[in-house]
């Protein structure tokens, strides 16, 4: 590779300007990052505690997790990028400075870290699409290019290189302040021989600042004058450039200052705002070569246009759409088969007629029911099975009986299959008996993700009991009849059965929840607030693999496999458990449309097991098709094997 000509600085100063604009080089940031740019402006931030409460404050912004692949672009020295690496995460720093990328990479080599540092313009990112989940633009990197097109078109790379829903954060100079506050003219001693004049102007249409620097060796006389230019955005004008290149929900955090505790000029880090956004987009086209065993399958979702009145606020919010995203990135990589996607439900029908017939399966995870409406869950898989279209998961029928929590009580208890004591409460009920004894948990008989199933669900006492009911009745709404349950106090277990017995099937490593988080006189249960309200203390639970006498698994394992037989479950379910104070388990529920995120319980047991999230959807989808397949040999006049057994 042939070496980038340092510029030399001018020996000498060229004396009084009446403009310095006219002596800015529209490329001047190729130029002004050498050694001495370390000594006359990165020191404004050279204490190591700055950077960590800039990384405290930016990690909280955006939510960081370990599994986020982070580019921070014009990543300088790469102060930023080392300490996030110090931390644990992925991160790769890019700058156009020869000298500063060889400074960053002699840095994280003293600290022991294996980073990659690449040289690279941010205005043609050498990286592919949809490559990363963060991108940031810190200590005041924006801004260096002559044009407001140029700085879009950086805005824009980076957009092209986020994955879907991925995050940029950008902290930049306050133009509105600087505008205002900037000092004309400063001097400092940079060490016992050098100090650094500035001199400093707005540009004549006052949307840069343009500033000049002598810099002088008390024995050489002046070594270097150098000019250059910074746009002055303000937060409204960033934000309107952040949506101009794509991005939404964008946010505005504050105002940001060094801090420094030295008596120094801090120029353009004076005071800084910090902004996000988010890159709403679809992922980009695969390149594929052609494949004719490339199989078409038809995701079908929840509408996130209309209301769920399951979901905080009724709405699909920021972390549903982040769940999504989650499972359209691992459905990507599974090169087999091309995937669409259809979530709108107002043309729903028309939609699945215009598929029929065109793609070999249907990917049924629309659980929030058609029109998000949780009690026509079952309406789809009828529209699927009108349409003689096959489909993953249980028929009809099955979510029929399962969403009946009494109905499969009894079904359950046919079997000899244990379950806790409860009774009934119709809704023109005025009085009942309660014919076991406290506690009791209250819940609807019908529905699922934990709808109406609180820490209030669970009494103690009669008040306590009327008060759970009333909840249930004039709270929600709901007037469908209500559940009483005797409240098992021991272990909560789920297991998770993927394939269609008796042939073919995987039963997950069982999981129990860890209730040691929640304070004291919390219920220990795993409810709406689990699911739905990670800030209270419910979002804290985790599950961990439970630890169960041999026989005590080996007993549920068999009621699990013969619950899923005679309910007509298909491909996949989740059975809900919990063992009372002697450590007999008792079935709560089965859920034969369980949830499918890539941070649900299904998730977390494959897991344990060794299965990743895309092997999981997988493992699925295949089943579907063994089980397709296989009613097709069994029946040759069966049309699309949509509406069997497995």
């Amino acid at each position: 590779m042939q070496k980038e000509k340092l510029i030399k600085p001018p020996k000498k100063s060229i004396g009084p300007v009446s403009n310095l604009e006219i002596h800015v080089h529209p490329d001047w940031w190729k130029r002004i990052f050498n050694p001495l740019y370390l000594k006359t402006d990165a020191d404004v931030i050279s204490d190591p505690n700055i950077t960590r409460n800039e990384i405290n404050l930016f990690s909280e912004f955006l939510k960081l997790t370990p599994d986020d692949k982070i580019l921070d672009l014009c990543c300088g020295q790469g102060r930023h990028v080392i300490e996030l690496a110090k931390r644990g995460f992925q991160v790769i720093g890019l700058d156009r400075s020869r000298f500063l990328i060889q400074k960053a990479k002699a840095l994280s080599k003293k600290e022991n870290l294996n980073i990659k540092f690449k040289e690279g313009d941010a205005r043609k990112i050498p990286f592919q699409f949809d490559s990363y989940e963060v991108v940031t633009i810190l200590g005041n990197s924006f801004g260096y290019f002559e044009t407001i097109h140029d700085d879009l078109i950086v805005l824009k790379e980076v957009f092209r290189i986020l994955k879907p829903s991925g995050r940029i954060l950008i902290q930049i100079a306050d133009g509105q302040f600087l505008k205002k506050n900037y000092q004309a003219r400063s001097w400092e001693w940079m060490d016992k021989k050098h100090f650094v004049c500035r001199e400093r102007s707005l540009s004549s249409d006052e949307q840069r600042l343009i500033s000049r620097e002598v810099i002088s060796n008390t024995d050489k006389g002046v070594i270097a004058d150098q000019f250059y230019a910074e746009r002055l955005y303000t937060k409204d004008e960033i934000k309107d450039l952040m949506t101009k290149a794509g991005f939404k929900d964008i946010q505005y955090h504050g105002e940001l200052s060094p801090n420094s505790q030295r008596n120094q000029d801090l120029g353009m880090m004076e005071q800084c705002i910090i902004i996000s956004g988010k890159a709403q987009k679809d992922w980009a086209p695969i390149k594929r070569k052609p494949k004719q065993d490339i199989k078409e399958i038809l995701v079908v979702l929840g509408d996130p246009n209309l209301p769920d009145k399951i979901k905080p606020m009724s709405i699909f919010d920021e972390d549903d759409q982040y769940t999504v995203d989650q499972l359209k990135t691992a459905l990507r990589s599974l090169t087999d088969y091309k995937f669409t996607y259809l979530m709108d439900h107002h043309n729903f029908i028309q939609d699945l007629k215009k598929y029929s017939g065109k793609v070999q399966l249907v990917f049924n995870l629309c659980d929030e029911g058609y029109n998000n409406d949780p009690r026509k869950e079952l309406h789809v898989p009828a529209l699927l099975e009108i349409l003689d279209m096959p489909f993953t998961g249980s028929s009809t029928q099955c979510l029929a009986y399962c969403y009946d929590k009494s109905l499969v009580r009894g079904i359950a208890k046919e079997m000899n299959i244990p379950v806790p004591e409860a009774f009934f409460i119709n809704p023109d009920d005025t009085t009942f008996d309660l014919p076991f004894d406290f506690p009791v948990i209250v819940k609807p008989n019908f529905g699922d993700s934990s709808f109406g199933i609180t820490q209030n669900s669970v009494a103690h006492n009669l008040d306590q009991l009327i008060v759970a009911i009333s909840k249930i009745r004039d709270t929600l709404g709901y007037d469908k009849p209500v559940l009483v349950e005797e409240f098992l106090p021991d272990k909560d277990i789920s297991v998770g059965i993927v394939g269609n017995p008796p042939g073919s099937y995987v039963i997950l490593p069982i999981i129990e929840e860890d209730y040691s988080s929640l304070p004291e006189g919390y219920p220990r249960i795993c409810g709406y607030e689990a699911k739905w309200l990670a800030d209270s203390p419910y979002g804290k639970i985790t599950s961990i693999p439970v630890q169960l006498p041999e026989r005590t698994k080996t007993l549920i394992e068999e009621c699990c496999i013969k619950l899923f037989e005679r309910l007509e479950c298909r491909d996949y379910a989740r059975f809900d458990w919990r063992m009372d104070s002697a450590g007999n388990p008792k079935l709560l529920e089965v859920n034969p449309n369980p949830g499918w995120c890539w941070d649900g319980h299904l998730a977390k047991m494959a897991a344990i097991g060794g299965v990743t999230y895309r092997d999981l959807l997988r493992d699925i989808i295949q089943s579907a098709e063994q089980r397709i397949e296989f009613q097709k040999l069994s029946n040759p006049n069966s049309t699309a094997g949509s509406n069997g057994s497995s």
